[in-house]
C-alpha cells in the first residue's frame, strides 16, 4: 500500500481514479489543482510515496508541481496522467524521473503502473 497525492482538475476523473486506487489498497489524497497539491506536500512532510498528476491544470501545472515535489520530498515517485504527453517529454529532466501515461487510461493499466512504480 502506498500513500498517493493525486492532482487532477477534472472532478469526475479525479473521483473515478481515486476510488480505483483506494480499492487497490492505496491511501489517496486528491486535490483539484497543483496549488492545493503543493500545500498538501508541504503539510505532509514526506509522507507521500507517489505524486500522480495531470499536466494541464489551472494555476500550477503538473510539470512545475513535480519539480517542487522532488525538492520537498526527495525520492518521491512521479507519474503523469495526461492528454499532453509530448509536453512532459519536452523537459528531459522531468521526463527522466517520471512515468507518463497518456489519456485515456484504463483503470487496470493505471493500477498496474502505480503498483509497478511503487515496487521499483
Amino acid at each position: 500500500m502506498a500513500t498517493i497525492l493525486y492532482a487532477e482538475d477534472d472532478h469526475a476523473m479525479r473521483r473515478f481514479f481515486e476510488k480505483a486506487l483506494e480499492k487497490a489498497g492505496h491511501h489517496v489524497i486528491a486535490c483539484e489543482d497543483g496549488d492545493r497539491a503543493l500545500r498538501a506536500l508541504r503539510f505532509a512532510d514526506g509522507a507521500f510515496d507517489l505524486l500522480l498528476t495531470d499536466i494541464m491544470m489551472p494555476g500550477m501545472d503538473g510539470v512545475e508541481l513535480a519539480k517542487r515535489a522532488e525538492e520537498l520530498s526527495p525520492g518521491i515517485k512521479i507519474m503523469f496522467i495526461t492528454g499532453f504527453a509530448a509536453v512532459a517529454m519536452q523537459d528531459p529532466s522531468t521526463a527522466e524521473n517520471a512515468t507518463i501515461l497518456s489519456k485515456p487510461v484504463h483503470l487496470r493499466q493505471l493500477v498496474g503502473e502505480v503498483d509497478k512504480l511503487i515496487a521499483a
